[in-house]
């Protein structure tokens, strides 16, 4: 199952630095790249004491390069650790600068908040509390419940948002960006097979990634309890964005479909459909994980960067 990249900036980046200057503590990252362990058990393959492994992995929590969860064990509970990034980026540049910060509006949208859908089984929507409606079932999709939805799961079709326009007057926009946490449908207990989900805004297709097949072998991080195992416990954070240059997909370039392409500044609000269409290859359907479901506090989450100039008198929306 594919893991977390993190991205950081020099200045986030000496606290990781700190914690990997330890030799146990990259040892401890190593045992547990592939498989999840409790203390006991990495202290015994280390060959350290029982106190010294749970100091240090106490750090590795601290620094967030790992994480733990308590489980029922044969004496007791047992705490086990689970590698939290497959990879780390290191930024030279800040990307979270002052300028950057005040020409970029950020909107989050509850995954519930659709405003129009095309859905089929399997299919269902759940709260932070329990279902809402009933599995299997169009209907529930209907319902005004909808909106407190944490996870969606459709088997075929879309789910469509209005998001607000909220690009000041005067402004011309540089780059939008939607990243949710998302990744196929599962058919049977611990499975799922690949799917070909694209992106639409304003009904133009931005692109395409294909949710590889994988199985759910440990809890999503915020999941809730009452979720059984065997569900589809999280997702993989994924990111569209769209600039003047083209498309991408976690940066990788996808398609020369440009901003100005999508007449983002044409209407009060911004169409995003997220979806299956009927001629993929892979028709694996969709789970969408809201900010209380899965391994991010995110819902939705749509980025607009924009810029001033004196040439750009024109009206917008």
């Amino acid at each position: 199952m594919s893991r977390e990249t993190l991205e950081l900036n020099v200045l986030d980046f000496k606290k990781i630095a700190k914690s990997l200057s330890n030799q146990v503590r990259i040892d401890i990252l190593e045992l547990i790249r592939s498989e999840e362990l409790n203390i006991n058990e990495i202290a015994s393959r280390l060959g350290i004491p029982l106190s010294t492994a749970t100091v240090n992995v106490q750090k590795l929590e601290e620094s967030g390069l790992i994480y733990s969860k308590l489980q029922p064990g044969i004496r007791g509970s047992q705490k086990i650790c689970y590698l939290n990034y497959e990879k780390i980026i290191l930024n030279f540049i800040d990307k979270k600068s002052n300028e950057k910060k005040e020409n970029t509006k950020y909107i989050s949208m509850p995954i519930g908040n659709f405003v129009e859908c095309k859905v089929q089984p399997t299919c269902g929507i759940l709260s932070e509390k329990g279902p809402i409606g009933f599995y299997d079932d169009v209907k529930s999709f209907y319902l005004p419940e909808r909106v407190h939805a944490q996870l969606i799961w459709i088997g075929s079709g879309y789910l469509k948002y209005h998001f607000p326009n909220d690009i000041p007057y005067g402004a011309s926009l540089d780059s939008m960006e939607l990243s949710t946490e998302i990744c196929s449908e599962s058919t049977l207990s611990n499975e799922s097979i690949p799917s070909d989900i694209t992106l639409w805004v304003n009904d133009v297709e931005v692109g395409t990634w294909t949710s590889p097949a994988s199985s759910t072998n440990k809890r999503g991080k915020l999941t809730p309890s009452w979720w059984e195992d065997h569900n589809r416990q999280y997702g993989i954070l994924k990111c569209w964005k769209v600039d003047k240059t083209g498309s991408f997909i976690d940066g990788i370039k996808i398609s020369d479909t440009s901003i100005e392409k999508l007449g983002l500044l044409e209407n009060p609000f911004i169409s995003i459909k997220i979806g299956i269409k009927e001629t993929a290859k892979n028709k694996g359907g969709l789970n969408l994980f809201g900010g209380k479901f899965g391994n991010y506090e995110e819902d939705l989450l749509l980025r607009l960067s924009y810029n001033f100039n004196k040439s750009n008198d024109k009206k917008l929306r």
